[in-house]
């Protein structure tokens, strides 16, 4: 199966964009609607991942700090895929913005994982809509695929 992954508008596709992240953060990990939607929202870079059939199947969103966040992917589509696509573009995305260093608050069993792929921690651990995360940071040219399961 093949995906495609684009760069939207969150004004223009906002439902759409909420939509997949209310069923993964708010009904699947139970994270209030109110933590989820942010102000960060209105100013960050939003990405679509669309399958073969044009159907949303995951979002995610950068920040003008080079904050990677708001991971999305529902449930029948987290697979390597998915991910690689999705942060591959990401990350691009970022280049092209003229950020070097990109960052993500990874849960904690996760850590490691991130860590043998070129990310180091940065601070300490804190909580983040109750779960406890690290924020881990990588530089844009050192920054490697991996099959990542990531919930942001």
């Amino acid at each position: 199966m093949g995906y495609r992954v684009t760069e939207v508008d969150w004004n223009r596709q906002k439902s759409l964009l909420q939509q997949i992240r209310e069923r993964v953060f708010v009904y699947e990990l139970h994270i209030p609607k109110k933590v989820e939607f942010d102000s960060l929202d209105e100013i960050c870079q939003h990405v679509l991942v669309t399958d073969e059939s044009e159907q949303a199947v995951a979002t995610g969103r950068l920040c003008s700090d080079g904050l990677i966040g708001r991971i999305a992917v529902l449930p029948e589509h987290r697979n390597r895929l998915v991910y690689q696509s999705l942060l591959n573009f990401i990350v691009k995305l970022a280049a092209r913005q003229g950020i070097n260093t990109i960052c993500i608050n990874c849960i904690l069993n996760e850590v490691q994982l991130f860590n043998q792929n070129g990310f180091i921690k940065q601070g300490c651990v804190f909580m983040e809509a109750g779960i406890p995360r690290q924020r881990m940071q990588c530089e844009v040219d050192d920054f490697v695929t991996k099959p990542f399961t990531l919930v942001h």
